[in-house]
């Protein structure tokens, strides 16, 4: 375990420089059609977009909060949430993380934040509904697992690439079809090469899909990790295996999400259909059961 939360940190360069490939590729198609191929627009887009993803960064956790509807309780609020919480921080030696509540049915859960210092914990009055104590102890501890392997800083950061890489990109496609004969047609550039064009439009509506593929790969092997994590912190996987399998049966999708965050929630929070599932930014929750039964045995 202690391999892959290492594995887990030197991925998140090798995430970062993905979205940074993404991000370049869209600045240059956009420079071809609009710069003549002088680069100003292609650096533009680079430097924007870190600046985009550094605010980003440090206010990622507020918007995934105002998105979802959360509330943050004290114990007074919410004594049963809370004490989990609280348990469970002292069991992993991490600082007490805020705990908010989300006014919805469907059962759900997400962890973020930059650090374990700044996390945040999040869950449904759906999930608080349908799980037991125990149950309830394996979702918390799964959640923790994500802010005790670091996991909360990489979904920050892929949240805000997700959002910068679809914005500009948005922007970018809706000027190809507003600007018309309007480019730049510097025989210079490549404005007037009808090849590029086509490439750079290529690549401003491929490049959000490549970014949601990447989202969704991350998370995957996150979900597992978590998943492992919360069963050693817990000594009792058997309880998250039940709490996955209620979530498979009583899921249905968030009333308030965006796709954009969807890799933060335990559970995934579109219940996609069958071409969605290819984007899917979380593994089969039998999948999932079968990994923590596995564990289970070696208790």
């Amino acid at each position: 375990m202690y391999r892959a939360i290492a594995a887990n940190k030197r991925n998140t360069v090798f995430i970062i420089a993905i979205f940074i490939v993404i991000i370049a590729a869209l600045g240059y198609g956009a420079d071809l059609l609009y710069g003549g191929g002088q680069w100003g627009i292609f650096i533009g887009t680079i430097i924007g977009a870190g600046l985009y993803t550094l605010i980003q960064y440090f206010a990622a956790s507020s918007q995934a909060l105002a998105i979802s509807g959360a509330r943050e309780i004290q114990k007074a609020d919410n004594p049963r949430l809370y004490r989990v919480v609280e348990n469970l921080s002292i069991t992993t030696g991490m600082p007490m993380p805020k705990v908010y509540v989300i006014n919805d049915p469907a059962p759900n859960a997400f962890a973020t934040g930059r650090d374990p210092k700044h996390a945040v914990v999040a869950a449904t009055t759906g999930l608080l509904d349908i799980m037991d104590d125990a149950e309830l102890e394996g979702v918390m501890a799964h959640e923790l697992g994500h802010v005790q392997n670091y996991d909360i800083r990489v979904s920050t950061i892929v949240f805000g690439l997700v959002v910068a890489v679809g914005f500009i990109a948005d922007i970018l496609l809706r000027l190809s079809f507003f600007s018309g004969g309007n480019r730049n047609n510097n025989n210079n550039g490549g404005g007037s090469n009808p090849i590029l064009i086509v490439l750079s439009l290529v690549s401003i509506i491929v490049a959000p899909i490549l970014a949601a593929v990447v989202q969704a790969a991350v998370s995957r092997q996150r979900e597992y990790l978590a998943d492992a994590t919360g069963a050693m912190t817990t000594r009792h996987p058997d309880a998250l295996a039940s709490a996955l399998e209620k979530l498979a049966a009583y899921g249905r999708p968030v009333r308030r999400q965006n796709s954009s965050m969807a890799h933060m929630w335990i559970a995934d929070p579109n219940k996609p259909g069958v071409i969605d599932r290819l984007f899917s930014t979380h593994p089969p929750i039998a999948e999932r059961v079968a990994r923590l039964t596995k564990i289970g045995r070696s208790f």
